[in-house]
């Protein structure tokens, strides 16, 4: 099976060399590597110059700043590989894990698998106590919503089934896009399972971008695509 994986950028100059580096090294089939910088303000585009004649890196660039869930969508219209991969750009999600998250599928039992931040016993750094609590509650409404089990619904490590994305059409911008691919996929016919990961999560001062209106934009998608656009 060949592996894409799609990466958005913003403002990750000092990291976007790295997880490029972890994502070729992770032991996998890996067919492609899509990067979309989201209009990142910093030196982000300069550093991605330096995969202009590598084959396997595909370099896209979007001209304003629309947002995680934009970014993935001109991702998701680039992939050629049978199985997708979402993996941020910065170092909270180690491509390390990558067989962990593909076994499912590889084995036959899964066509979408998401990485649980909240199970298993995998280490985790201990950052932010009302993050975790936001998390739990998103899962919490999500799967009522939607009638899954999921214990980390609001995580970036998501793999589909080719044949699964294609039947999703991604409508948020911004970090409704977890909410809103969740709900579409417990719509298809299709098996989702999940598997305990890592998490190295950062702080502010270390670059991390989600806030409260995220939050609330991700209750927002939740109503909006589990009960006015099923």
């Amino acid at each position: 099976m060949k592996i894409s994986v799609v990466i958005p950028c913003y403002n990750e100059e000092s990291t976007i060399r790295t997880i490029v580096d972890r994502v070729k090294n992770a032991g996998v089939s890996l067919h492609e590597v899509i990067i979309v910088n989201d209009c990142s303000a910093d030196k982000t585009p300069e550093v991605l110059k330096e995969w202009d004649d590598d084959p396997m890196v595909k370099v896209f660039h979007h001209k304003v700043n629309q947002g995680k869930g934009a970014a993935l969508r001109t991702g998701f219209k680039q992939v050629s590989g049978d199985i997708i991969i979402i993996q941020d750009a910065d170092l909270e999600y180690d491509p390390k894990e990558y067989p962990l998250l593909l076994e499912p599928i590889e084995s036959g039992d899964a066509d979408v698998v998401f990485g649980s931040r909240f199970m298993g016993g995998r280490p985790h750094r201990v950052v932010y106590f009302w993050h975790m609590v936001g998390n739990r509650l998103l899962t919490l409404a999500s799967n009522m919503m939607t009638n899954l089990n999921l214990t980390d619904m609001e995580t970036c490590f998501k793999v589909f089934k080719g044949e699964i994305l294609s039947q999703i059409s991604i409508e948020e911008d911004r970090f409704g896009f977890e909410p809103e691919v969740t709900a579409k996929v417990s719509r298809i016919d299709c098996r989702i399972y999940e598997v305990g990961i890592s998490y190295y999560g950062r702080t502010y001062a270390e670059g991390k971008k989600i806030g409260w209106r995220d939050g609330v934009r991700a209750i927002y998608a939740i109503v909006k695509y589990n009960i006015f656009k099923r």
